[in-house]
């Protein structure tokens, strides 16, 4: 099995999140770790941002790494029927009139303010993550929720790379104007519907530790605690 899941963007970047299995021992993790450090030391990309346990925290400074902050992750199973708010409207991007650009703009608003400490792209860069990540159809997966006709809030639900039925969220916001009112919960929860359709019987959410408003969404909508681990990042 593979032990980190990698995404690589020319020489900009690798993202490099580590597969947990309390089978492996932290030998073979710190092994195959460093031969995928060697292999971006040798490439001289641009940085690397590593989520992993942060039991190897020492070890990672010592390579050279920083660390940016603790992410927790959240699980539940879509086990249920799943019924949504009437007066939230919902529709994919590729159905709507919305141009590219205008839901670029979107995006930008709700991930305004956030409190996650991890902000690694602009929304150039986002932009172009979408089709390089989930593919040619990724606006099928990028939703728009509305209420009487003005956008509040988006959702990009995706199955899992390396997964059949594990759903996540490739991203998930609420415009500024309608947070603290109880829309946060209303749209997760909206998009676990949706992940249910798309064939995920699990659901796994992470946020910074930092995120308490998201933390309360999670646990608000019968998610459990799962994991934490820590973000480290390298520049070359």
């Amino acid at each position: 099995m593979d032990l980190f899941n990698t995404i690589k963007k020319d020489r900009e970047y690798w993202l490099v999140d580590q597969v947990k299995d309390e089978s492996v021992l932290d030998q073979e993790y710190i092994e195959a770790f460093s031969s995928l450090l060697d292999e971006w030391r040798e490439k001289q990309i641009g940085y690397l941002s590593l989520l992993m346990d942060a039991r190897y925290e020492q070890w990672l400074l010592d390579q050279g790494f920083r660390k940016v902050s603790t992410i927790v992750e959240y699980t539940r199973a879509l086990d249920e029927l799943f019924t949504v708010d009437p007066e939230i409207a919902v529709e994919a991007l590729e159905d709507s009139e919305m141009a590219d650009l205008e839901f670029a703009e979107l995006y930008e608003q709700c991930r305004s303010g956030s409190a996650n400490k991890n902000k690694l792209f602009t929304i150039e860069q986002v932009m172009e993550s979408l089709e390089n990540e989930i593919g040619p159809e990724w606006r099928a997966s990028c939703f728009i929720f509305t209420k009487l006709g003005e956008p509040i809030g988006l959702s990009i639900p995706v199955i899992e790379q390396g997964t059949v039925d594990e759903g996540r969220l490739f991203y998930f916001g609420v415009m500024p104007k309608w947070r603290g009112k109880g829309y946060g919960a209303a749209l997760h929860w909206s998009s676990l519907h949706l992940l249910k359709g798309i064939g995920a019987t699990t659901y796994v959410g992470s946020t910074d530790e930092a995120n308490r408003h998201m933390i309360g969404i999670f646990e608000r909508n019968g998610c459990v605690l799962r994991d934490r681990k820590g973000i480290y990042r390298i520049d070359s």
